[in-house]
């Protein structure tokens, strides 16, 4: 299962000059096109939702599918919430199988995006989970994706970088230097000294959002100063929209109108990870980075003074209460198929990841759930994590 920790990967590709591409996916045939072009150029690749995009499909089942690409594949994968718009979808992004999380707070006041940014900190980190957090602002000029980000660019103040990821904890940073979500009019301006600025003060892992219309050799220069990750969505979609609208006929029905999508989006993807660098850089993240694999907390135990319904009833409260906590996935419970078991209940507990043990067991909702309705009645149990 190759899905690696995101912090591990980026930080190779930061340390090794290259960048890897967050594609944006809005349907399976995105997904397909990204995953074979990483196969075939044997990289590394971020696989990226943005919540502005959900409206076009469900974000539960395209994450689904998301994590099975990753469970197949044979090169690095990390799965990416990308300008995600509140707490409550990061918790559920990471409950689905997010090993990395964007919350974009760059619109507010430096002040309160330093409040929100480390608020989302503590609980990402909680599971295990990096945080990409964003100064200064991207805008929007023209194409799809424009309207979603209006307004002025805002350019990141070296100065301010450097104390925003000190007072946040943030492991990567989005930088605004003069590129644009959509497509950009006319011939891009990239302040590079101020990106050299900016990874001088940092010296950690930088993003660009906004990477279509720039040469090969900007990209390159952006991977010179610091840039580890390019966030891909436009030149995709303009691919995937050139050939449907070349196969446009009074005849054609939607599977005709879709020939040649995915081999589309595979070709422009492949072209970026080869001007990324990120083409052949596989193995040596594989060789270097965590796998990102859950923990199964499972606890075996008998109840006292309680009879079968109030078992019932402890058991949706808990699968309720500690669903909700950061950082799980799932939680099941059951009873004992065999008369004479030495334990008549179990529940399993699926954690992202094995920092969740720690964050799990000192949660709020958690200690309530174990002090007041479980631990009085279960004196008799045993617990384990373990990973498969």
């Amino acid at each position: 299962m190759p899905l690696v920790h995101m912090k591990d990967m980026l930080q190779h590709a930061w340390e090794n000059h290259y960048a890897v591409g967050g594609f944006d996916l809005v349907s399976l045939d995105f997904l397909e096109g990204i995953m074979e072009a990483a196969e075939r150029e044997s990289s590394p690749v971020i696989l990226s939702l943005a919540e502005s995009h959900f409206e076009y499909y469900d974000f539960q089942l395209a994450m689904a599918a998301s994590v099975a690409a990753a469970e197949r594949a044979s090169v690095p994968v990390a799965i990416h919430l990308d300008h995600g718009a509140s707490m409550e979808t990061a918790v559920e992004a990471i409950r689905l199988g997010c090993n990395g999380i964007m919350v974009d707070a760059s619109h507010h006041p430096f002040e309160q995006n330093v409040a929100l940014t480390r608020e989302l900190v503590t609980m990402a980190h909680g599971c295990g989970v990096p945080v990409e957090g964003e100064l200064g602002y991207v805008a929007g000029v023209e194409g799809e994706d424009a309207e979603r980000h209006p307004g002025e660019v805002i350019y990141t103040q070296p100065e301010e970088a450097a104390r925003y990821i000190e007072e946040t904890g943030v492991d990567f940073l989005a930088v605004s230097i003069g590129t644009v979500h959509g497509r950009m009019r006319g011939q891009p301006r990239l302040d590079l000294e101020r990106l050299r600025a900016i990874n001088e003060k940092v010296q950690q892992p930088l993003v660009i959002h906004g990477g279509t219309g720039l040469s090969d050799a900007q990209f390159c220069q952006l991977i010179d100063n610091g840039v580890a990750k390019i966030n891909y969505y436009t030149a995709l979609s303009d691919a995937a929209a050139h050939t449907i609208r070349a196969n446009m006929n009074d005849q054609a029905g939607y599977t005709r109108l879709l020939d040649g999508v995915r081999s589309a989006i595979s070709k422009e993807t492949a072209r970026c990870m080869q001007v990324f660098r990120s083409s052949g850089q596989a193995e040596s993240v594989l060789a270097c980075a965590q796998p990102w694999r859950p923990v199964e907390h499972v606890i075996l135990y008998n109840v006292e003074g309680i009879d079968s319904g109030q078992v019932d009833a402890l058991m949706a409260e808990g699968r309720r209460v500690l669903g909700q906590i950061p950082g799980v996935q799932r939680v099941i419970t059951g009873r004992a198929i065999q008369k004479q078991a030495r334990y008549a209940f179990a529940w399993l507990v699926e954690f992202v990841h094995p920092a969740v043990i720690d964050s799990y067991r000192d949660h709020p909702a958690h200690v309530a759930f174990a002090d007041q309705h479980f631990r009085p009645v279960a004196g008799d149990r045993v617990s384990i994590d373990f990973q498969t």
